[in-house]
């Protein structure tokens, strides 16, 4: 998607650890514009697949998750990072470790929201090593929920989850696919 590409260029920030920095528009402040559009390339790449809901996981993967959701005309349902006194105990959880916090997550939905008759697009923010993918994979898997696909924001091609998505028979779609961050530069694959 070369308009997010562009704003990943102008605005992102390559911090040491292979860190990209896109808080200006995605994790922190969100530019509604821009996710809008996300929420339109996600309609266009998963249309067909007569998804009936969306998951994603809180915080970052709300913007782009709801966007999707309302382009597709389908609810949208996000896996909670700490479970709240009002989630009751009929839940499905999944633990997931955050490279980026360097901490262990346990994400958790509650059951009555997702089922066996969901046909799921899950969507995230990034894709690095895969773990919140992962985890929402599992949390589908318990609900004997379909999954029609999954959907990332960006993927970091070289640290290897959009791999293991694939090789766990997955549709995957990025939206920006980096190759590296070469010179702490941003490099897309398919550039020369």
């Amino acid at each position: 998607m070369k308009l997010l590409e562009e704003r990943i260029r102008k605005d992102g920030e390559v911090l040491d650890g292979n860190v990209l920095k896109i808080n200006s528009f995605l994790n922190h402040q969100v530019d509604p514009q821009l996710m809008m559009e996300v929420g339109k390339e996600f309609k266009r790449l998963f249309e067909n697949e007569k998804i009936t809901k969306v998951l994603t996981c809180e915080a970052s993967g709300i913007a782009p998750g709801i966007m999707a959701a309302y382009q597709l005309g389908v609810p949208m349902v996000f896996a909670r990072k700490k479970k709240p006194s009002t989630l009751n105990d009929a839940v499905y959880c999944a633990d997931v470790f955050s490279y980026t916090k360097k901490v262990n997550n346990k994400i958790c939905v509650e059951k009555k929201f997702l089922s066996s008759d969901d046909h799921l697009l899950i969507i995230d923010d990034f894709l690095a090593h895969g773990e919140a993918v992962k985890g929402m994979l599992n949390i589908a898997d318990q609900a004997n929920a379909t999954v029609a696909g999954v959907g990332v924001v960006v993927a970091k091609e070289f640290q290897g989850g959009s791999e293991w998505v694939k090789d766990h028979g997955y549709r995957l779609e990025a939206l920006a696919r980096i190759s590296d961050f070469e010179n702490n530069q941003v490099h897309f694959v398919g550039e020369e």
